[in-house]
């Protein structure tokens, strides 16, 4: 149950973020970099995710991440160990479908999260991790931190992201 929290004190942020703070405080890409056992890299877009994510759920991951309230986005933090799993061309093709048919401009925060549930059932699942494994990874980029909260990538583009997000 301890490892469990260390994932729940994790706090995930809007935007992108140079390094995060003593309170986690990245979005859910660049945590679940982290929790796969990779070197901290701030995520400006899903290109920027390592080959072995799936761009398309990561996709909808970051709009979900940056278009969600602080307490919305904390539901994401489940999908952290999740997202490392990218497939064939085709199977991530049926992904970006099935993604498309499902998300729409309207539909409320909880009813997206349905939506990368779902994706997350196609093809490839990611390699099971412990608790224990992620939170000792993001344990120890919490610990090298200088800073009390993590500062965002680049301010002005975050704040100009969230005038442009959707109502959730």
């Amino acid at each position: 149950m301890e490892s469990f929290d260390r994932l729940l004190n994790w706090k995930l942020k809007r935007g992108s973020h140079t390094f995060p703070g003593n309170d986690g405080g990245t979005c859910i890409n660049e945590a679940a970099i982290v929790a796969a056992g990779f070197s901290y890299q701030p995520v400006r877009s899903v290109e920027d995710m390592p080959d072995c994510f799936s761009r398309p759920i990561c996709r909808l991951a970051m709009l979900l991440n940056d278009e969600a309230s602080d307490e919305q986005r904390q539901l994401l933090l489940p999908f952290v160990t999740r997202l490392a799993c990218a497939d064939t061309k085709k199977v991530e093709r049926e992904r970006e479908v099935y993604i498309a048919l499902r998300i729409r401009d309207r539909i409320k925060f909880r009813d997206r999260l349905k939506v990368l549930e779902g994706a997350l059932t196609i093809g490839r699942q990611a390699d099971l991790l412990t608790q224990d494994e992620v939170g000792a990874r993001l344990d120890a980029v919490q610990q090298s931190s200088n800073t009390p909260t993590s500062v965002p990538d680049n301010p002005k583009f975050s704040k100009i992201k969230a005038w442009f997000s959707l109502p959730c």
